[in-house]
């Protein structure tokens, strides 16, 4: 296969557990240059990996045709710039930017220079999305008036990251950080509201970040989706409930890929590489074609993010779609930037 001479802008957690293990299992890429300012922690793993001390440094002297930014949000413009100025195609980590007007700006760039540029949305390879997706398209559901879409963690305390978590630093909180994902999810299956309300806040206090958000998308045809995110939510529950009228879906947030990937699982080229679920993870009950009740429990099939670079690697030899391409996800970042202006004055806003 050709291969894709690939550099990695950081070596932290992203690094090490949603890029470097795909990019080094994938036959098409090569990890020719990883970005470490002070250790060698890649070394043992990837040695076949330049170190580089700054991505100024990697742009300068690697030979590389794809640069992974995967800093610090507040750091994603700068970086994804300088990348696009050197002649490089681009893959930026979530959330895209800091507002939409970086986004459009990137994009622009990207585009004058005939340079690729997509967003990891790694979410859309989850399993419980990519079955809520399935029920969906399979429209057992009916028209559906009401959804919510949750994203919750326990996690009471600070954990010392200052880019995600000091209230004076922009795109800090999770409304940044895991309402990326459920922004992306929502304008996935249903498209783009007219307008929207939040309610944006600290649970812990002004010290911290934003660690709670709920949005409510104004959608036509009389349908409403709830975005919902806590950071104190002990119990699981489920992620995405859908109520249509012909029936429901209920569905729990049930990929494991993060957690399999941290506990040192290795992800295999087309191949299943996920422990299998062993029990079921959503409902549905709905009215069948003969209005007949029916209410099953359902048992998802694994995601896979390989499959994100398999479809990076398929758009660069082939042609065929990038998948999140930037200039899809600046309304992504609109609606972000508009979820905090409605927070700050209290009223539904258009978009």
């Amino acid at each position: 296969m050709q291969l894709i001479k690939t550099g990695l802008c950081a070596f932290g957690m992203s690094g090490r557990v949603f890029h470097a293990p795909f990019l080094n299992e994938h036959p098409g890429f090569h990890m020719s240059a990883i970005v470490e300012r002070t250790k060698h922690a890649s070394q043992e793993k990837y040695p076949y990996s330049t170190i580089y001390r700054s991505v100024e440094q990697m742009l300068e002297h690697a030979d590389i045709d794809l640069v992974v930014v995967n800093t610090p949000v507040q750091t994603h413009f700068d970086y994804t710039l300088k990348a696009l100025e050197a002649g490089k195609h681009v893959i930026v980590e979530k959330p895209f930017t800091v507002n939409a007007y970086e986004a459009r700006k990137l994009v622009c760039i990207a585009q004058d220079k005939g340079l690729f540029l997509s967003v990891y949305q790694n979410r859309r390879f989850d399993r419980d999305f990519l079955q809520v997706k399935k029920i969906l398209s399979e429209k057992k559901l009916g028209n559906i008036k009401e959804v919510e879409i949750r994203f919750d963690r326990f996690r009471t305390e600070s954990k010392g990251k200052e880019h995600k978590e000091n209230p004076h630093i922009p795109a800090a909180g999770a409304l940044h950080d895991l309402g990326a994902h459920l922004v992306d999810q929502a304008i996935q299956l249903f498209g783009f509201p007219e307008k929207l309300f939040a309610d944006i806040f600290s649970m812990k206090g002004p010290s911290s970040a934003n660690d709670y958000f709920e949005i409510i998308l104004y959608y036509a045809r009389n349908l409403r989706v709830r975005l919902k995110s806590s950071v104190f939510v002990k119990e699981d529950t489920f992620a995405y409930k859908l109520h249509g009228d012909r029936g429901s879906l209920l569905q729990q947030r049930s990929d494991h890929q993060e957690a399999e990937l941290l506990a040192g699982t290795l992800p295999k080229f087309q191949q299943h590489w996920q422990k299998p679920l062993s029990n079921e993870d959503g409902i549905i009950h709905y009215l069948d074609d003969h209005n007949t009740d029916q209410r099953l429990l359902l048992k998802s099939h694994a995601g896979d993010y390989m499959v994100y670079y398999q479809k990076i690697y398929e758009h660069i030899l082939l042609g065929q779609p990038l998948p999140s391409p930037g200039e899809e996800i600046i309304f992504n970042m609109k609606l972000i930037d508009q979820a905090l202006e409605s927070a700050k004055r209290g009223t539904i806003v258009s978009v």
